[in-house]
């Protein structure tokens, strides 16, 4: 089963996660770090997503490396645990929306990231 979620443009749920953010007093950097960390885009790559209005079943799909740690990532999103959702696409938005949540509540990078430092910010 598709979701019609799967079809929206990375464009379109992008500035979503940045306005959590700015709201909560956090930044666009702090999206685009845990984007980064979860994906293996680099900050060209996000851009171009964004700039091309890519859908999200392609913008993951077409990540460059999947962190393997993204299966540390637990808790509820939307009423559901991220770590008992079935299909793979799915988890992974969700993977996504967790990690911005957790930005937004001012959780220390460090643990957002499961210990580990987000992919360099470069702009190749």
């Amino acid at each position: 089963m598709s979701h019609r979620i799967f079809a929206m443009p990375f464009a379109d749920i992008y500035p979503l996660y940045v306005t959590k953010v700015e709201r909560k007093g956090h930044g666009k950097d702090e999206v685009d770090e845990v984007t980064r960390w979860l994906t293996g885009y680099d900050q060209a790559g996000i851009d171009a997503a964004i700039a091309d209005r890519i859908d999200l079943e392609t913008f993951f799909a077409a990540a460059p490396h999947w962190n393997p740690n993204a299966t540390l990532i637990t808790g509820v999103i939307c009423g559901v645990r991220v770590e008992e959702i079935e299909d793979p696409l799915m988890q992974k938005v969700r993977y996504l929306d967790k990690l911005v949540d957790e930005v937004a509540r001012g959780k220390k990078m460090s643990s957002i990231l499961r210990g580990e430092t987000a992919a360099p910010a470069s702009r190749s």
